[in-house]
């Protein structure tokens, strides 16, 4: 998320700024369909992990409640600070706090009161240095994915640069040894989350799950 525009913007842009042809949309509209979402499925739970480069005072807690999300938010005094047990799926859906938000800066915890989020998660390389097989390296502003005092673990899998040809390729059996691979550098921890491209491709969602639990 970026300022842009006098708003926040979601971009895929570089050097920390947001331009018109690296803008996607305002932030606040895809918040809002977050939020249908979870008033039409309430059991389930979202988890936004962004990339922050917002840095209007308090833009990005405007931005929620513009969207109308902040009466499902889990907040983070409840989040576990050393590697503790998170609440459960049904303790969450319970006190309707079914939207966890974290953020790439550290000083929002405190400020924004938005979780920070390489206090709680580790998280593998991103990019083509993420996808050599038989490695699980954790990326530079991550602790080591071993280090059980993160309770999440977040496994990237997804090239340098977008290539829809080579995704179903990509998320299948490579990505099913990868996450093996990582299931043993993090200290035989299965990830909570899978970053991919093209996500709907190969049923990745369906084979993951099956995998995990055999």
């Amino acid at each position: 998320m970026y300022d842009f525009d006098n708003d926040i913007w979601l971009c895929h842009s570089f050097g920390a700024k947001c331009y018109n042809y690296t803008a996607f949309q305002t932030a606040v509209n895809v918040l809002r369909e977050i939020g249908v979402f979870l008033e039409a499925n309430p059991s389930e739970i979202v988890t936004i992990i962004i990339e922050d480069y917002v840095t209007s005072p308090n833009g990005l807690n405007k931005v929620f409640d513009a969207a109308g999300l902040r009466k499902f938010w889990f907040p983070v005094s409840r989040m576990p600070k050393t590697g503790g047990e998170w609440p459960t799926v049904d303790d969450m859906v319970q006190h309707n706090q079914r939207l966890v938000v974290f953020t790439s800066k550290s000083a929002k915890e405190s400020s924004e009161g938005i979780a920070y989020e390489w206090r709680y998660l580790v998280e593998n390389q991103y990019g083509n240095g993420g996808m050599k097989p038989g490695s699980c390296p954790n990326r530079a502003e991550s602790s080591s994915m071993n280090t059980k005092s993160k309770s999440l673990v977040l496994m990237n899998y997804f090239t340098d640069a977008p290539d829809f040809a080579q995704a179903c390729k990509h998320n299948s059996a490579p990505l099913i040894d990868m996450m093996n691979t990582c299931h043993e550098a993090a200290g035989k921890r299965w990830p909570n989350f899978i970053a991919v491209d093209f996500y709907r491709v190969c049923f990745l969602f369906e084979l993951t799950i099956y995998e995990m639990s055999l």
